[in-house]
């Protein structure tokens, strides 16, 4: 079977210059950094319009980050893709560590594990993320983040490795 035009939808984004958030981390605390964004004041990275992401919610040592799944989530199965949601993981996972840090100081993921629960879809509704710190050393931080679905369903869970590093 062939695909006609009319199977066919479309997707645009615009986002702004990522650099603008990046000069703030010298200026501001990571959790200043991510009120800033949760309350407009400076624009989402690139990742959040790319993903389709709602809500960010940030306080000291925990992030809550939406996503509404749509059709461009899907894998080949019909379900929400694992890179979608490991990447919702991993951004919650590192913001609830930057929520933590100082001005002047940045972090990188060494590793994210990932565990797939449920499949997630249209029909799951919005997925809630909520990131939390559970560890922070001078050198490295560990954080967890659980995704659960409208319903309160758990869809996955992560625990992430955070390098931490002195900015410029």
């Amino acid at each position: 079977m062939t695909q006609t035009e009319t199977d066919h939808r479309r997707r645009t984004f615009a986002w702004s210059d990522p650099m603008l958030n990046a000069a703030e981390i010298g200026r501001r605390s990571g959790l200043e950094l991510l009120q800033a964004m949760s309350r407009g004041e400076l624009p989402a990275p690139p990742i959040m319009h790319l993903l389709g992401a709602g809500r960010l919610e940030a306080e000291e040592g925990r992030v809550v980050v939406t996503l509404e799944p749509q059709e461009y989530h899907y894998n080949p199965l019909g379900s929400v893709h694992g890179g979608v949601l490991s990447t919702l993981l991993d951004t919650a996972t590192g913001c609830a560590v930057h929520s933590t840090l100082p001005a002047g100081v940045g972090y990188t993921t060494l590793d994210l594990t990932s565990k797939f629960l449920r499949p997630a879809s249209i029909a799951s509704g919005v997925l809630t993320c909520v990131g939390t710190i559970i560890s922070k050393g001078r050198r490295t931080a560990l954080a967890q983040a659980q995704i659960t679905d409208a319903r309160g369903g758990l869809v996955a869970h992560a625990t992430s490795t955070c390098m931490l590093f002195e900015m410029g």
